[in-house]
């Protein structure tokens, strides 16, 4: 029978840790690819609206990358907070129904 000394658990690294610096053009990047930062949030830490948001990433990434960032924002009602919760009071609607 083998025994092991100790057991450490392994460390779970994100592959896109969040930068430090939220004034950064690194933290805007990083909080426009994320699905829980909404464009208000954005806003709210860095002062940045939506469309200067674009204006960012259209100068920053890759051609076809902006396109891909672009489709998933646009298709995504995470990114507007009104949008959002439009969204979620439907989906709240919808199963309060079910449940009746």
């Amino acid at each position: 029978m083998i025994t092991r000394k100790s057991f450490t658990r392994p460390v779970t690294k994100t592959s896109n840790p969040q930068p430090i610096n939220k004034k950064s053009k690194d933290w805007i990047i990083w909080a426009a690819w994320a699905d829980r930062v909404t464009f208000e949030d954005i806003k709210r830490e860095t002062g940045k609206t939506e469309s200067e948001v674009i204006k960012i990433m259209r100068s920053t990434l890759k051609p076809s990358s902006f396109r891909l960032w672009r489709k998933r924002v646009h298709t995504k009602s995470i990114k507007n907070l009104k949008k959002f919760r439009e969204d979620r009071k439907k989906i709240r609607d919808k199963s309060y129904k079910n449940y009746l």
